[in-house]
């Protein structure tokens, strides 16, 4: 059973730094696209950065050259590295895998992503 568990998250003045850990299990990790999402109050999910098993890493506009998404595979854990923060990125962060199951023509993404249970990020003065 996938399990993905969040840590890192707390309170932070606006432009300082956090960054969030996510350790996997009970997922192949390497193929897994691994993902960061937040959920402000009152706004859906949405996806801040993904980054594939060969790194290939994607951001939001909004956070683009403040934030950066990592992978160890090795260790089977994804960060997020995040500077510069703003007041609007005070939300509960999300880590994510989507399912990738072991077909005869390779991994293949499947219906059955994974989420973890959510870290808090405050950025207040």
């Amino acid at each position: 059973q996938a399990q993905l568990v969040e840590s890192g998250g707390g309170l932070v003045e606006p432009g300082g730094s956090l960054k969030l850990s996510c350790v996997a299990s009970g997922i192949p990790f390497i193929p897994n696209t691994m993902a960061w999402y937040r959920q402000a109050p009152g706004n859906e999910r949405e996806l801040v950065a993904d980054i594939t098993g060969a790194g290939f890493a994607r951001y939001q506009d909004s956070v683009k050259g403040r934030f950066t998404i990592s992978r160890d595979n090795g260790k089977r854990m994804v960060y997020l590295q995040m500077s510069s923060l703003k007041v609007e990125d005070t939300a509960v962060y999300y880590c994510h895998a989507d399912n990738q199951v072991l077909t005869g023509n390779g991994w293949m993404v499947r219906p059955g992503d994974s989420w973890g249970q959510g870290t808090q990020v405050t950025v207040s003065s």
